[in-house]
């Protein structure tokens, strides 16, 4: 009797795994990914908050003064009071080191040094004036409201 022949396949692969759902270490990474994300833009808000919250002190400070040299006195409190903040004896410099401190960089040429040699110099006697231009209070304000935020620590 003759032996019949075995009826003999392919060896066929097994499927491939699905995408659907993907693995536990995937969940993990996508659950690290989103706590990141969400503690970046609370950062990011919380930086954007205070920053606002410092301008609107500032501007505030600055608004409650009636006059260009009250205005200008106002501005000088407020540096100093971001000055002591920052760094502890700031705040009893005076005269053209004061200036050279609110300039941030000693090293800075001639023009890069707005306090020393720019609108920054109204700050060491324009507060005592009886009269102070009004150009001159609006071009410090900007220069003012910049190095004080630098100097609280807001970014941006």
């Amino acid at each position: 009797m003759a032996p019949q022949p075995l009826p003999l396949r392919d060896i066929h692969q097994p499927p491939a795994p699905p995408w659907w759902p993907p693995a536990p270490g995937w969940w993990w990474l996508a659950a690290a990914v989103l706590v990141l994300l969400g503690f970046a833009i609370w950062w990011w808000l919380r930086a954007r908050r205070r920053r606002a919250a410092f301008v609107r002190l500032f501007d505030a400070g600055v608004a409650a003064a009636a006059t260009p040299p009250g205005r200008v006195a106002a501005m000088s409190e407020l540096l100093r009071r971001a000055a002591r903040r920052h760094q502890p004896g700031a705040e009893r410099l005076h005269g053209e080191a004061w200036l050279a401190f609110l300039d941030g960089n000693a090293d800075a040429p001639e023009g890069r040094r707005p306090f020393s040699d720019g609108p920054g110099r109204a700050l060491l006697d324009a507060g005592f004036r009886r009269e102070v231009d009004d150009d001159v209070a609006a071009a410090l304000l900007p220069l003012a409201r910049r190095r004080y935020l630098e100097l609280m620590g807001a970014r941006g």
